[in-house]
């Protein structure tokens, strides 16, 4: 499997990138820092230096690919809108390109509090978290409005810690119990583990350790 990792020099990214050369996967890592990251030496791997919003190094980098990783990050208030222009902008190269599937994280935000409203809406949710997290529920939109094969990883707090393989996952809400908390190894882990299984097809899923 050929696969492009978007937001590969990131925390999750680089998670992502060492566990999909294990599994023996080529991979396509995009960023604009790619060639001064602390990148695994490997011949499957292929750095591609460009910027998210510029439409042609987009399509180069998913032309001929079979799926499509995001890890998207950005600044703290979402002002530059890297998680939703972004990804629409993916999704845009993804259909000129004929590829078709993706997994995407985004954030706890946009999962069901209950049958009414999101995590987001709750009264109780930290407003230093809503601009993320409304960027989150917009990157949403775009796949949600687009006819690919997505699913979109919704976790807690992500950790700068390894993989455990101990962590729970829960279609369209919020695992419980819930920590609060998952490993960035964890998370690569199950979105590689997506990719294969197919099993949230067009589908958001909660995570926790």
């Amino acid at each position: 499997m050929q696969i492009v990792i978007f937001g590969a020099t990131g925390m999750v990214g680089m998670q992502l990138v060492k566990q999909a050369l294990y599994k023996g996967y080529k991979v396509r890592a995009f960023g604009r820092n790619v060639f001064t990251a602390d990148m695994p030496k490997n011949d499957q791997l292929e750095l591609i230096q460009g910027a998210l919003f510029d439409q042609e190094q987009v399509y180069e980098a998913i032309k001929g690919t079979d799926a499509v990783i995001s890890s998207l990050g950005g600044d703290s208030t979402g002002a530059d809108m890297t998680r939703s222009l972004g990804m629409k902008n993916i999704i845009t190269q993804m259909q000129k390109a004929g590829v078709s599937r993706i997994v995407a994280v985004g954030g706890m935000g946009s999962l069901n509090a209950d049958d009414d409203t999101l995590v987001m809406d709750r009264p109780n949710y930290p407003a230093k978290f809503l601009p993320v997290s409304r960027e989150h529920l917009k990157a949403l939109g775009f796949l949600q409005a687009s006819p690919l094969d997505f699913t979109f990883v919704c976790p807690p707090d992500i950790l700068d810690a390894d993989t455990t393989g101990n962590f729970i996952t829960c279609r369209d809400f919020v695992p419980s119990p819930n920590s609060n908390k998952i490993n960035a190894g964890d998370l690569a882990l199950f979105m590689l583990s997506e990719l294969n299984k197919n099993e949230f097809i067009r589908q958001r899923v909660g995570i926790c350790n």
